[in-house]
């Protein structure tokens, strides 16, 4: 039997995954629509993890300026095409990973990027293992792995910068 049309689109809104994807995770989760998300997301991880090897060369420069403007970061976040680029929701993850950067001052994208001799937390000095200040339960990579999964394109943090007033 077919999922109900209104658990599709449910766990589409949820999602963000196209409609047949959603169908076969309700058929394959009996309609739990909890379980056909966290199917959804499984997928997802995956599909993300195929797409990490395509080169990345559109994209844009995001900034944010905190109220007051003591305080500013500058994020590169690239693509794989313009068309991406240029859509609602790559604009607004830019914008949401600038504020990040701002508000958490990472000094490095990834812990690839650690020296051997820096003993911190990695949690607190990378942007991909921080928790998302919009919404605590996210860390950053898990918000671009969703972002890969929605868009279908590898997307990558290549550089930021931090400014901030008398430092």
């Amino acid at each position: 039997m077919s999922p109900d049309i209104k658990l599709i689109k449910t766990l589409r809104e949820r999602t963000g995954a196209g409609v047949m994807d959603c169908r076969n995770a309700l058929a394959e989760s009996k309609d739990n629509i909890d379980q056909a998300e966290e199917i959804l997301k499984a997928k997802g991880a995956a599909k993300a993890l195929k797409r990490s090897d395509k080169e990345t060369r559109e994209g844009i420069i995001a900034t944010y300026i905190h109220n007051g403007s003591q305080i500013g970061a500058l994020l590169e976040l690239n693509c794989e095409t313009d068309f991406v680029a240029r859509t609602s929701e790559f604009q607004e993850l830019g914008h949401d990973l600038a504020m990040q950067v701002a508000a958490m001052a990472p000094e490095y994208i990834s812990s690839d990027e650690i020296s051997k001799d820096d003993t911190r937390d990695p949690v607190g000095i990378c942007l991909m293992q921080q928790l998302f200040i919009k919404d605590s339960s996210i860390v950053i990579g898990d918000l671009i792995r969703d972002a890969i999964t929605r868009t279908g394109e590898n997307i990558k943090v290549r550089r930021f910068a931090r400014f901030a007033l008398g430092d």
